[in-house]
């Protein structure tokens, strides 16, 4: 009976991989089809974002029964009310993944994108791309150490949105109101994507450790 209990638990990080892995590939092919106006990609990004919500609400049925049969405790707890958490954080990562490709679509046959733009983009898409795929690393290993160093990653990504605004502000800036908010609304898609594969290394780190990731980020005082 525990076998069965701890493999439902285990079940609930192979959901969750397997949603950080999707929503990853998801915000890459959503960054392909923006910069080539590539509608194909934009549909098939749009269309499978059906399968991550498919999956979260699998998980969140599972997470909830276990709560109502097994009402664990301790680090078993743990682990059931942050799948929960980083389930939703999942979920709307693949939701920020559909509102790029769905910028592709809104201006197909055009680019979105301006090309004094794309590779800031670019880097962004990769970026995200990337700490996504960290994310469900950690998710596997429970590393803290690496789940710490994500949110310092996420710097960059910090530093892409900036620059972004500062192109905007730019006395050059000539391609019109429109492209300016479509480039602010896909700015602010890939720096809320990476907050979330943040948030879900957080949550690795409280589940591991009993504490916030914030905490283990602090420096110590120094010693004489």
């Amino acid at each position: 009976m525990r076998e069965h209990y701890h493999e439902e638990l285990e079940s609930l990080t192979d959901g969750l991989v397997e949603m950080a892995n999707l929503v990853g590939s998801a915000i890459g092919r959503a960054t392909t089809a923006l910069l080539d106006a590539d509608l194909q990609l934009a549909e098939n990004v749009i269309s499978g974002d059906e399968k991550v919500d498919d999956l979260q609400r699998d998980l969140e049925d599972r997470a909830i029964a276990l709560l109502a049969r097994q009402q664990p405790v301790a680090t078993d707890l743990r682990i059931v009310v942050t799948s929960l958490r980083m389930s939703a954080d999942l979920e709307r990562s693949g939701d920020l993944a559909q509102h790029v490709a769905k910028l592709a679509r809104l201006r197909y046959p055009e680019r979105a994108i301006p090309r004094d733009l794309r590779l800031t983009i670019l880097e962004m898409g990769q970026l995200a791309q990337r700490l996504m795929a960290q994310a469900a690393e950690v998710l596997i290993t429970h590393d803290v150490k690496a789940a710490v160093q994500l949110e310092k990653d996420d710097d960059r990504m910090d530093e892409l949105h900036r620059a972004i605004f500062q192109h905007l502000m730019d006395d050059r800036w000539h391609h019109g109101v429109e492209t300016a908010v479509d480039a602010t609304l896909v700015g602010r898609y890939y720096e809320r994507f990476a907050d979330h594969a943040v948030a879900v290394a957080r949550r690795v780190v409280y589940l591991v450790t009993g504490e916030h990731a914030g905490d283990l980020l602090t420096d110590p005082p120094a010693t004489a």
